[in-house]
């Protein structure tokens, strides 16, 4: 286990705790007065504020383990890096990387953006209906919740046919867990998440300009500025208008 792994799952040790307990006290199978549930949901909310509340790492330490480290370069000027999370999700997190290092995610956009809740990407017809031609992966669930930052496979009604699409968190959303594969956290760029352009599509939607593994050491991608117009001047407009023949 990294140390930095570690240290994140000290942080949040105590806010799963709690999660723990308030997920039983809103089991639908217990007897539940009006005020219990409603104890239940003020408790669950004090959860998630607690577990959203778990630092993005204002200084990350991407040295320390940069073959699971994931950059994406966003056509909005901005490097999002995330940190990939092998003990949560093995099989999600190396088809991530193989289908980063073939270059599948350059290009592609974003192509479901619901504000307070998610952007999806990963799609290159972005239709929402694409992914690669690897096979489906099977669902890796884990006890990680969906907190803001947290990266996550979409996938169809079949919990086993996530491919290449993914998604980042912009809120906690608690109904994601045990539903998809969660192998990963924002650690550093959120800022550029939170400006990704929103809809389903967006009218302008934003794309990956480049995603890369941070031991690949590939510099940061930036959007090229739109090149200005030529001035036209009088000698050019005089040479390509063509003279009629005095012949």
């Amino acid at each position: 286990m990294s140390t930095l792994f570690a240290r994140s799952l000290a942080r949040i040790a105590g806010p799963l705790a709690l999660l723990a307990g308030a997920a039983a006290l809103a089991s639908p199978a217990s007897a539940q007065t009006l005020q219990q549930r409603q104890e239940a949901q003020a408790h669950a909310d004090a959860v998630a504020e607690a577990i959203s509340r778990v630092p993005l790492a204002a200084n990350p330490n991407i040295e320390e383990d940069r073959e699971n480290i994931l950059f994406l370069d966003l056509s909005n000027g901005g490097r999002v890096a995330i940190r990939l999370v092998p003990e949560w999700a093995p099989n999600h997190v190396a088809r991530i990387k193989e289908l980063t290092r073939a270059n599948f995610y350059n290009g592609v956009i974003f192509h479901r953006v619901i504000d307070g809740f998610m952007a999806q990407t990963g799609d290159p017809t972005g239709t929402g209906r694409g992914g690669s031609t690897l096979p489906d992966l099977e669902a890796e669930f884990n006890m990680f919740p969906h907190v803001r930052g947290s990266v996550s496979m979409a996938r169809a009604n079949d919990v086993n046919s996530a491919n290449s699409q993914f998604f980042i968190v912009f809120y906690p959303r608690f109904t994601l867990d045990r539903n998809y594969t969660n192998f990963g956290r924002v650690i550093a760029g959120m800022e550029y998440v939170d400006a990704i352009a929103r809809g389903e599509p967006p009218a302008n939607p934003t794309r990956i300009l480049q995603a890369s593994i941070a031991a690949d050491n590939l510099p940061q991608l930036l959007p090229q500025a739109p090149r200005p117009a030529a001035a036209i001047t009088p000698d050019m407009l005089s040479a390509s208008v063509q003279q009629p023949s005095a012949q």
